[in-house]
């Protein structure tokens, strides 16, 4: 294995995303946590590490995320400890560099297992569950966005969106876009209300974009639509 001088080593773990960590701790399965975990270790070329102190610096970042998530939850700091240690003691599990990936890993799988005990499991499932919850909840503001759905469950726009995708086999936009079509079938065929303001109640601030959405996912305009619905009433 070809070593990293000590100029790239610094480089590589610069690279180290610690909202990556919360993210696992957040949504990862105990299945899967470790294929996630090995990928974050891999971007930084962790097992290359031959400083002492990056390794440190790695491993203290990601102990500070476990331990904040872990009180979070409930977990008192004598529990963790008593498990993990304290700061302090964190250089006495650094002597390989298996040895702290073997470290981290335990200290990420039990944040995981307490987690799911403590019955807020951030699976995958879970996650897009609140965030569908969500959109049926608040699909009419115009201020809805990835941004705000990500935020209300806690992760990355990018990793959310990714996740979302995986989830329901929709992108976020078109999830939320059928979600609104709908909610607009049900007032174009049981209200007066006219079609302008339909689509501003369902989240529209654009009549001509509403009506192209609305085509696009029912082959017809909302005029047809409503037209078609009144007939057969």
């Amino acid at each position: 294995m070809q070593q990293l001088s000590s100029a790239d080593e610094f480089v590589s773990v610069k690279r180290l995303d610690i909202k990556r960590i919360e993210e696992i701790l957040r949504s990862s399965s105990l299945e899967g946590f470790r294929k996630e975990l090995d990928d974050v270790f891999g971007d930084i070329r962790f097992i290359e590490l031959r400083s002492l102190v990056l390794r440190m610096y790695v491993c203290t970042d990601i102990y500070i995320a476990a331990r904040s998530f872990a009180r979070d939850l409930g977990v008192s700091d004598s529990s963790f400890t008593e498990l993990f240690g304290d700061t302090d003691d964190i250089e006495i599990r650094l002597s390989t560099v298996v040895g702290t990936v073997e470290f981290l890993a335990a200290l990420v799988e039990q944040c995981i297992r307490w987690r799911i005990e403590s019955g807020r499991d951030g699976s995958s499932a879970n996650v897009v569950r609140n965030a569908c919850d969500y959109i049926e909840a608040n699909y009419m503001r115009d201020d809805i966005s990835l941004s705000t759905i990500a935020r209300e469950v806690g992760l990355s726009p990018t990793y959310f969106s990714a996740l979302f995708k995986k989830e329901t086999g929709r992108g976020l936009s078109d999830y939320l876009n059928m979600v609104r079509i709908d909610k607009s079938k049900q007032l174009l065929c049981c209200t007066s209300k006219m079609i302008y303001e339909i689509a501003f109640e369902v989240g529209f601030q654009d009549y001509r974009y509403f009506s192209q959405i609305f085509k696009k996912y029912t082959g017809q305009t909302p005029r047809q639509f409503q037209n078609s619905a009144n007939v057969r009433t």
